[in-house]
């Protein structure tokens, strides 16, 4: 946990000024596509207990673990997007439309 929190932590200190697109520096991309990777393969893990009848709890233990790494993931993005992105828009005087589309965001990620 310690590490990761070092490695949101760095993610965070390394993003750089928003232009409309996922503002990050290149090391950061390649740390989240990592992460990304690692969630696949425990995406992949979780089929394969499926196709072998693995014992159900052991299935929904497995997905409750990718649902917390895609939180994590989640996380960064969001923290970048706010830091960046929305206090950007904000500046540039477009605060009822950077609002709206948080709203609508943050709506989406709490389903």
């Amino acid at each position: 946990l310690k590490r990761e929190e070092n490695m949101d932590k760095k993610i965070r200190m390394e993003a750089e000024e928003c232009d409309g697109r996922y503002c990050t520096s290149a090391e950061t991309k390649k740390k989240l596509k990592a992460r990304l990777n690692r969630i696949e393969g425990q995406v992949r893990g979780i089929n394969n207990m499926i196709e072998k009848d693995a014992y159900c709890d052991d299935i929904l233990n497995q997905i409750a673990s990718v649902r917390a790494a895609l939180a994590g993931v989640s996380k960064q993005v969001l923290e970048g997007h706010l830091r960046h992105c929305v206090v950007d828009g904000i500046k540039e005087g477009r605060d009822e439309q950077i609002i709206e589309e948080l709203i609508t965001t943050l709506n989406k990620m709490m389903k």
